[in-house]
């Protein structure tokens, strides 16, 4: 598949390990950076979304959303794995349970974009716990390569997603795009249980915050590896 992201908040918070594992699949192991778990929260759009040589879908190619996500490790392959992901587009949502197994859920989001801000607004409308977000962020520097060895490098070039099925079969998916360019951010939180919905609570210190405007991505189809 083929996705456009656009204006991206990764907001990044040091959680404690033991939170995260029992919510894990069998199959993938924390990655930890110095002893720490992290969790993401990350808003943002998507465009462009379909199938790669194929034109877009009227009503099916855009749409809003919201991810929580920690880091893992498989094989020595780190990636992502994704707690939730809440979305507005009901037929997309459906195409990436059944064929990527991700957990989405249905919400309403609304998106402003100003001269300088994002304003996001995400309420969870289905699943056993609420969650919702609201934010305004934007950046506030010019943007930088994540250099190798950093945490946001760490954070932010993973280029695989694992993700359990209802057979309860561990799947990995490769992501192929460019190296991200990314802009110190600065974000105010009117609301956020996005993490609270998972048990985890957040760590009351500032999270780390970058910004994307814009990342073309591949998605492959994912493979069963367990």
């Amino acid at each position: 598949m083929r996705q456009t992201w656009h204006d991206l908040l990764f907001a990044n918070w040091p959680v404690k390990a033991d939170h995260l594992r029992p919510l894990l699949p069998p199959g993938v192991e924390l990655d930890l950076r110095d002893g720490e778990a992290w969790l993401s929260v990350i808003p943002f759009h998507m465009t462009g979304i379909g199938l790669r040589g194929f034109p877009d879908l009227p009503g099916f190619s855009a749409f809003s959303e919201v991810n929580v996500r920690t880091y893992v490790i498989r094989d020595g392959k780190p990636g992502v794995y994704f707690l939730s992901l809440d979305a507005t587009h009901a037929a997309a949502m459906w195409v990436a349970r059944a064929w990527y197994h991700l957990p989405y859920l249905r919400a309403a989001i609304s998106v402003a974009l100003g001269e300088k801000e994002v304003r996001y607004a995400c309420r969870r409308l289905e699943g056993p716990r609420p969650a919702e977000l609201r934010a305004a962020y934007a950046p506030v520097a010019e943007a930088r390569p994540a250099a190798p060895g950093t945490l946001d490098h760490w954070l932010t070039e993973r280029y695989c997603l694992y993700a359990l099925s209802r057979r309860r079969r561990l799947y990995r998916a490769e992501i192929l795009h460019q190296p991200w360019r990314l802009h110190p951010a600065e974000a105010e939180f009117e609301q956020n249980t996005m993490a609270l919905s998972h048990s985890i609570p957040l760590p009351a210190t500032r999270p780390l915050l970058y910004f994307s405007r814009r990342m073309e991505t591949l998605v492959w189809a994912p493979e069963r590896i367990s």
